[in-house]
């Protein structure tokens, strides 16, 4: 795993290359020793990309032991660790007013993180404070990945 700075990019843009899934599992893990409840952290970037996968690790950085899916047909599924881990999966929202219906603004609570793939579906209920985390393809080999993470914005 490659964590690049490069000039160009503001300073609160991290650019990381990663060269398996699990790499970007473990970048995941890495990163959860950053989070603390309040936190949240739009994963956005094609189908495939790796945001389940960075996901995962989060969740094992937090101590949760269990198997972690995709919540495509739920919308959420929550996990308890050193806090509680709330995954939202927004790819099949049509509308932010169908996550305001389940109770969305309650899951952003003090004393959870929030993990929102698809997130830049509903940047327009997105905390303002929300890290978004950019997957992309790496086109020298199938399995690597660009991941920028964007904190601040």
């Amino acid at each position: 795993m490659r964590i690049k700075k490069d000039e160009w990019m503001p300073k609160e843009i991290q650019k990381v290359k990663t060269q398996s899934e699990i790499e970007t599992f473990e970048l995941g893990r890495s990163f959860a020793k950053e989070l603390k409840a309040g936190d949240a952290i739009s994963l956005e970037g094609d189908l495939g990309t790796g945001k389940t996968a960075f996901t995962k690790g989060i969740a094992a950085g937090l101590g949760i032991n269990k198997h972690i899916t995709s919540p495509t047909f739920t919308l959420v599924n929550s996990y308890i660790g050193k806090v509680v881990l709330n995954h939202f999966d927004v790819y099949r929202v049509d509308d932010s007013d169908e996550l305001l219906e389940i109770g969305w603004e309650e899951y952003f609570a003090d004393d959870a993180i929030c993990v929102i793939e698809w997130g830049d579906r509903v940047l327009d209920i997105l905390p303002e404070n929300t890290v978004h985390v950019r997957f992309e393809r790496d086109g020298s080999n199938p399995d690597s990945r660009i991941i920028y993470i964007e904190r601040g914005k």
